[in-house]
């Protein structure tokens, strides 16, 4: 049986995601609108798994967390940690590199209401584990939400129930690699205080100590 690969650029598995996508780019013409690749070191020590492309972030610059409100505290926080070369993340083009990190979802196209329906989450995970098995390098994987966390577990051949969610939870994976739960850096989240800079900030230090990174 063939390796899934770790993306495809032109998947369409998922009929609601992939109409979606048509109509949005009828709307948007200048928008990136396909699956969004991940970013970052080809052999991390630390991954990041985020939830899905953003309407006007990911999906409109096809790159993770790129352009959008949620990017603004997880690149900020990846370059105080000396883990970015720059603060901000605009677009593409804009030469932003990271140290030791790679950036993925969950579900690589964005779903109608960032709300991704199950069986889309689990059919886009062929990818996601296809990641985590060829990435060897990585060490600790830092899951920006219970989606992501949820992904992961699944991706790494275990089951949902192996391990809960919890912001600033930690948990093992095969291969003696570790799970770092944070709450998603969404505008909701961190507007309504429920997640502070000084607590991803702290969740995020934590996960690249464990992958050798601090």
């Amino acid at each position: 049986m063939d390796k899934s690969p770790t993306f495809c650029p032109d998947c369409t598995l998922c009929p609601r995601l992939a109409a979606f996508l048509a109509k949005t780019a009828r709307a948007n013409p200048g928008y990136h609108c396909k699956p969004v690749a991940p970013f970052g070191e080809p052999e991390p020590a630390l991954l990041i798994v985020g939830l899905a492309p953003g309407m006007h972030g990911a999906n409109r610059t096809g790159r993770p967390f790129t352009g959008d409100y949620a990017g603004i505290l997880l690149y900020e926080s990846l370059h105080q940690l000396g883990l970015a070369s720059a603060p901000t993340s605009i677009d593409r083009d804009d030469g932003l590199q990271l140290r030791g990190v790679r950036i993925t979802n969950a579900v690589k196209c964005l779903p109608p209401e960032n709300k991704p329906l199950p069986v889309e989450i689990r059919t886009c995970n062929q990818y996601l584990a296809a990641e985590l098995a060829e990435l060897r390098s990585v060490k600790a994987v830092l899951a920006l939400g219970t989606v992501a966390h949820d992904a992961t577990l699944v991706g790494s051949g275990l089951k949902k129930s192996a391990a809960k969610f919890g912001h600033g939870r930690e948990h093992e994976l095969p291969g003696g690699r570790h799970l770092v739960d944070s709450y998603h850096c969404s505008r909701y989240n961190t507007q309504t205080r429920r997640l502070t800079g000084e607590m991803f900030r702290k969740v995020l230090g934590r996960a690249a100590t464990l992958a050798g990174l601090q």
